[in-house]
């Protein structure tokens, strides 16, 4: 495994290939996302791309036994497809569901930038204090192993392989695989807590006789626990340069690679700066968006105030939820956030651009998240600070390239798409919230459950976020998933991890792929 070679992801070959697959992710995930509901993660299958490739029967093709080069490659395409489908078809498929289509351009703009700044903030702030490369990012983990054991072969190759089957094998007959193998990747603590959200989400009518996904419960803890990890999140970054670091004991000399590299003086003014972006961002939108039309000076103010709070906030919420567990439910974030602004008294169309911008900040950040956690460990887990530093770069340019191509693809699509009416069901939540308006029990609600969820968080600390987690749990309506990671963390607990080294991230490859081409396949009618 050669590190040492500097690839340019703008390099001619590298370029070529990279936009290949990215046109082709972007197009198969907007199918995916819309016909299926499902939001592609094509990390793995970019990854498995550029290995095919690179043991192709041609000297051109020989370049691509870099492990660098493979990682730009999935970062573009992994970049595209989420941009494509979880950003710009879903933000623009709110303003056309709400019946606004002379809003569609202005709001796939919005999309555009917020999601490139999403991209650049997790680009400047990966490493650091409260984003620590050392953190779990279990997809990234799963990712990077993939193509280091392809690159080895070997026993490596085996267990990969081995995982990878029973991934495939366990994903035909229904069950949680990735869920088993990001347990024995990912925080113990962080997972359980997880694992019991789900629980309690898929089995509340069961057990307490009300159905919490027809509650605004799990929201209510998601802003008690958000609120604790802002603050949380505060304390790190004024603190000095002391802050939760992820695996390991970065107080030992011998694994001072672990420091992350990013200090808290580098961390606050990145969040200075993206803060202003968001708001810059905002504003932008409210004035292709005519919104001066329809809201007074004031209210247009506290529109974009509230929007670039909001945009900043998403992201933050979802790279912790998507660091822990590889999970992050960024459309739940978004409509909390929607919700709140329901009761601000905002307009209709205000609103759907508001939440389609939100929307759009957060699932690059983590899809890039994951591909910078790849990225690190193929190039020494940050042994080679100088290495590190030139190989995020190159991964920024293309997974930025890959967000512009995604957006392109979404612009030439989105006719089709309407004619079709093949929108993200997502959308359709959005702008069915927005035209049902706001009621006081809601907000009661809300406030209520907020404190459990701050408490929960407040106990986790900010290393395990088990507030943020266990709020992701109750938000998301997969009881299966929640029965495999509380029994991926009993097996954990009793017979240790050693024994899924690599077969774990097998296990998230192989259910990963059989998922995604099985949703293919039935995205296209079979």
């Amino acid at each position: 495994m050669d590190v040492r070679e500097r690839v340019k992801a703008l390099e001619p070959s590298t370029l070529l290939l990279s936009v290949i697959v990215s046109v082709l992710s972007a197009i198969i995930c907007m199918q995916l996302i819309a016909r299926i509901g499902i939001p592609a993660n094509t990390s793995i299958l970019g990854a498995v791309i550029a290995m095919a490739l690179a043991r192709l029967p041609f000297s051109h093709c020989r370049r691509f036994r870099s492990l660098e080069r493979q990682n730009l490659v999935q970062t573009m395409a992994s970049g595209a497809g989420f941009a494509a489908s979880n950003c710009g078809l879903l933000a623009i498929g709110v303003v056309y569901a709400l019946g606004e289509r002379t809003y569609v351009l202005p709001m796939l703009i919005g999309s555009g930038i917020a999601t490139l700044i999403g991209i650049h903030f997790v680009y400047q702030t990966f490493d650091s204090s409260i984003f620590p490369a050392a953190g779990a990012w279990p997809p990234g983990v799963a990712t990077a192993q993939a193509l280091i054991a392809g690159d080895e072969g070997g026993q490596k190759a085996i267990r990969l392989l081995q995982g990878a089957a029973t991934g495939a094998i366990g994903s035909h007959f229904g069950l949680p695989m990735a869920a088993i193998g990001i347990v024995f990747i990912a925080n113990t603590f962080a997972m359980s807590a997880l694992g019991l959200g789900l629980l309690l989400r898929g089995y509340s009518s069961s057990l307490f006789a009300l159905d919490l996904g027809k509650t605004y419960i799990p929201h209510g803890v998601m802003i008690g626990a958000g609120i604790v990890s802002l603050f949380q999140a505060l304390r790190i970054v004024t603190a000095g340069e002391k802050g939760p670091k992820g695996e390991g004991n970065p107080s030992d000399p011998s694994e001072a690679f672990l420091r992350p590299s990013v200090s808290n003086q580098e961390l606050r003014r990145a969040m200075v700066v993206h803060i202003a972006l968001f708001a810059a961002g905002a504003a932008l939108l409210s004035l292709i968006g005519g919104l001066s039309q329809s809201m007074s000076l004031p209210r247009l103010g506290a529109w974009i105030l509230w929007t670039t709070f909001s945009a900043s906030v998403a992201p933050v919420l979802v790279g912790l939820s998507a660091m822990h567990s590889g999970w992050f439910p960024a459309f739940a974030i978004s409509i909390i956030f929607l919700s709140l602004g329901l009761f601000m008294g905002f307009p209709a169309l205000p609103l759907a651009l508001m939440v389609g911008y939100i929307s759009c900040t957060g699932p690059c950040f983590a899809d890039m998240g994951y591909d910078l956690k790849t990225g690190w460990c193929i190039r020494g887990s940050g042994r080679n600070r100088e290495a590190e530093a030139a190989g995020k770069k190159q991964q920024f340019l293309a997974e930025a390239l890959g967000g512009v191509i995604a957006m392109a693809t979404v612009y030439f699509l989105m006719d089709m798409h309407f004619r079709l009416d093949l929108l993200a069901p997502v959308s359709r939540v959005f702008a069915t919230t927005i035209k049902a308006g706001s009621h006081p029990a809601i907000l009661r609600e809300l406030l209520l459950w907020a404190l459990p969820g701050a408490l929960v968080q407040f106990a986790g600390g900010p290393q395990r976020a088990l507030g943020i987690l266990f709020a992701t749990g109750l938000l998301i309506n997969n009881p299966v998933y929640g029965l495999g990671v509380a029994a991926a963390v009993v097996f954990k607990l009793l017979m240790g991890r050693e024994w899924m080294e690599i077969r774990e991230a097998g296990l998230i490859a192989g259910d990963g792929l059989y998922g995604f081409f099985w949703a293919l396949f039935k995205s296209f009618g079979g």
